[in-house]
């Protein structure tokens, strides 16, 4: 796992966030570094993922970077269900590949370059699978693209929702993402590479509250919406579709 150093050295105008080739490099060790219980979230979803998966269905990972979930999730979903992961980023693909070939991948997957932004197909679905992924979407796009995820699950069907939040009242807020930096500074993460980063992703990563995705998900219409993960300022959502 190559190590994070994205932005280690001085950067006089930070441009914003991109997931290109050398974060697609790093990507592994970026957010084990920078998403607390990072390994802990992943095998939950892959345990949601293999009681809610059903044959002759698919399981979707929209966003799915460098197929992490989709490894998590190879060791427990039965074998004979299809693997789906999208990403608008071309050099994850390639990385998601390689290490789906590398961890001896024996399963059915696809593998498709799309910006959900822009909308996505979904269709026969029992899972999807949505980690760290809908804050980078637009939020003028997020309603859409929540619909079409529950018109394209099937009944019964799961969406596994991660995301980064913002606390309900402004001053937990503020505690919550000082908790937050200091977990990244025990990880080595230095003062620069903390504040290069936020300025990076200030206009691309935008949170909702735990009370606004609730609602999202409940007017997109899932009948039932439980949070499975909090850690601060950041939480995991498993909706159902009835």
């Amino acid at each position: 796992m190559s190590q994070d150093q994205v932005f280690k050295d001085e950067i006089k105008k930070a441009s914003d966030f991109k997931f290109g080739a050398t974060v697609a490099n790093v990507f592994d060790d970026m957010v084990n570094r920078s998403v607390p219980y990072y390994g802990e979230m992943q095998r939950m979803t892959a345990e949601l993922a293999a009681d809610h998966a059903k044959e002759g269905s698919y399981v979707y990972d929209l966003g799915c970077s460098t197929g992490t979930t989709m490894i998590g999730m190879n060791t427990l979903v039965p074998e004979n269900i299809e693997f789906i992961g999208v990403d608008d980023s071309n050099q994850m693909l390639e990385k998601c590949d390689s290490k789906l070939k590398e961890a001896g991948f024996t399963r059915k997957y696809q593998l498709v370059n799309a910006d959900l932004n822009q909308g996505v197909e979904i269709k026969n679905a029992s899972v999807v699978v949505l980690c760290l992924t809908l804050q980078f979407i637009r939020p003028v796009h997020r309603e859409r693209l929540v619909k079409t995820i529950y018109e394209g699950l099937n009944k019964d069907g799961v969406l596994i929702l991660i995301e980064k939040i913002l606390a309900e009242e402004s001053s937990f807020n503020r505690d919550f993402i000082k908790y937050y930096y200091d977990m990244k500074r025990r990880h080595n993460y230095s003062e620069m590479e903390i504040s290069q980063k936020r300025e990076a992703l200030e206009n691309i990563l935008v949170p909702y509250k735990l009370s606004e995705d609730n609602l999202l998900l409940r007017e997109s219409g899932f009948a039932h919406v439980e949070v499975f993960f909090k850690w601060y300022n950041f939480a995991g959502l498993i909706a159902v579709k009835r």
